[in-house]
């Protein structure tokens, strides 16, 4: 690192960029093996307690693992359980829901017509080119389906090896750094789990808070399906701005179809601006913890290089990745810049020293 840093700006700035285009290669070519691993490491982090817990208490470690790992897959199948038999239900009113949704195309294609003269051919034409474009998403989709069969085998597994050999990985890291850094690393690392637990413990309290905001919202409004949309609108809520968008477009959907007017579009689209300027300016700071959120312009970022190159998987890890990673840069010296970065506290600048101005002059 030293040699690198001695070396003229252009060639390090090649060097980096040579550097993040092999690992966006790698992580893009091992998306199979390391997707399921990712949410195994953060369910493993969350398990972890739970675990020392069972320890404690004199029950053997494959046990209290075991134990573990059936909580929380009991826990995550009665979620997929509502999940599914909302959806159940969702689908048995879909023929009902396309002659709505048909009769609703057919007067926006008239209005169209009288008031901005396109004619019927020219939006049959804009239609098909929608659907078409839309096929790929599909595709996409059906791809992250069959992959979460795949974790369904591979995530329990995953996370009772990284539970089982925690120590072992532990030890790693305390011996490829010096061993005059021992204390130092172990300091980091204790503050690096704690700090990640919360972080993830705090994330899962603010998507329960927001889907029973979601849901009670909807009920009152009379929308159709509100406990599946709430629950859904709390899960797209981990994208920054995105998820928000597509949280409240869903309701205002499926509202628009299923009901007369646009009272109750109204109703949703100020209901959840309601929601989210609460998640935004309560829950956030005070549940997930103001030292871990990220700026809104390193969360888009984060979200769109995460959907190129893990795809739906990657856009819902990559906020909680890069979360980590601030909380890893927050305590190293050296890379603190880098963690005020991600963060979203805008610092003073420092004033320019006389010698420093000569220096750019």
């Amino acid at each position: 690192m030293g040699i690198l840093n001695k070396q003229p700006f252009y060639i390090r700035a090649t060097v980096i960029l040579f550097g993040l285009i092999l690992c966006s290669f790698a992580l893009a070519t091992l998306r199979g093996i390391l997707i399921p691993f990712s949410f195994a490491l953060f369910l493993a982090v969350l398990l972890n307690p739970l675990t020392e817990r069972l320890m404690i208490w004199k029950i053997p470690k494959v046990p209290a693992i075991a134990l573990s790992l059936v909580i929380a897959i009991i826990t995550i199948g009665a979620v997929w359980y509502f999940l599914a038999t909302q959806m159940m239900h969702f689908t048995a009113q879909l023929p009902a829901l396309e002659k709505k949704s048909a009769e609703l195309m057919a007067r926006l294609q008239q209005y169209l017509l009288q008031h901005f003269n396109v004619a019927m051919a020219k939006q049959d034409q804009y239609i098909q080119q929608a659907k078409a474009g839309i096929k790929p998403l599909i595709g996409q989709m059906l791809g992250t389906a069959l992959g979460t069969l795949t974790m369904i085998f591979l995530l329990p597994i995953y996370t009772f090896l990284l539970l089982y050999y925690k120590t072992l990985i532990l030890n790693f890291l305390y011996e490829i750094f010096a061993e005059e850094n021992a204390k130092e690393v172990s300091t980091v690392l204790r503050q690096v789990k704690g700090a990640i637990q919360s972080y993830m413990y705090g994330l899962l309290i603010e998507g329960l808070i927001v889907a029973t905001l979601n849901t009670i919202a909807l009920l009152i409004l009379g929308v159709p399906y509100a406990i599946l949309l709430g629950v859904l609108g709390a899960i797209l809520n981990v994208l920054p701005f995105i998820g928000g968008i597509l949280a409240a477009l869903l309701p205002i959907a499926v509202a628009t179809i299923t009901k007369d007017g646009i009272n109750t579009q109204i109703g949703v689209a100020i209901s959840y601006i309601i929601i989210q300027f609460t998640d935004n300016h309560f829950l956030i700071p005070y549940i997930v913890s103001a030292k871990v959120k990220i700026n809104a312009l390193i969360s888009i970022v984060a979200v769109l290089l995460g959907g190129a190159v893990w795809g739906l998987s990657g856009m819902f890890l990559s906020i909680p990745f890069i979360g980590v990673l601030k909380i890893i840069f927050d305590r190293i010296p050296e890379m603190q810049p880098w963690g005020r970065l991600l963060g979203d506290k805008v610092m003073p600048r420092k004033p320019i020293r006389r010698g420093m101005i000569r220096a750019v002059k």
